[in-house]
């Protein structure tokens, strides 16, 4: 996995924020046109702590089911101003669920 938040980037690099993408579900069994579009940004020590941290945002947003489609990072402020204050809120250690 990605070591990209490592101490050795130094102190006054900003953590790189994930960006998840897929769909989720209320129930489990729901039909596949059923998913609700999202994207999660939130910061985490790696890969695998950022897809963790989304499915426990998600499941608290009562999301029973989801599928993640892309993973990727953020570097730097986004330009559309619909994702500026969900990547600060990522900056500052929370997750920021977006559904469409």
């Amino acid at each position: 996995m990605s070591d990209v938040n490592d101490d050795t980037t130094g102190e006054d690099t900003p953590p790189i924020v994930y960006l998840i993408m897929g769909r989720a579900w209320n129930e489990e069994d729901a039909d596949e046109e059923d998913g609700v579009p999202f994207h999660v940004m939130v910061t985490a020590p790696d890969d695998d702590g950022a897809v963790r941290r989304a499915v426990e945002a998600l499941g608290e947003q009562g999301f029973a089911d989801a599928a993640l489609d892309q993973l990727g990072y953020i570097t730097e402020v986004p330009e559309e101003e619909f994702f500026v204050q969900p990547y600060k809120d990522a900056l500052a250690g929370n997750v920021s669920v977006i559904t469409f």
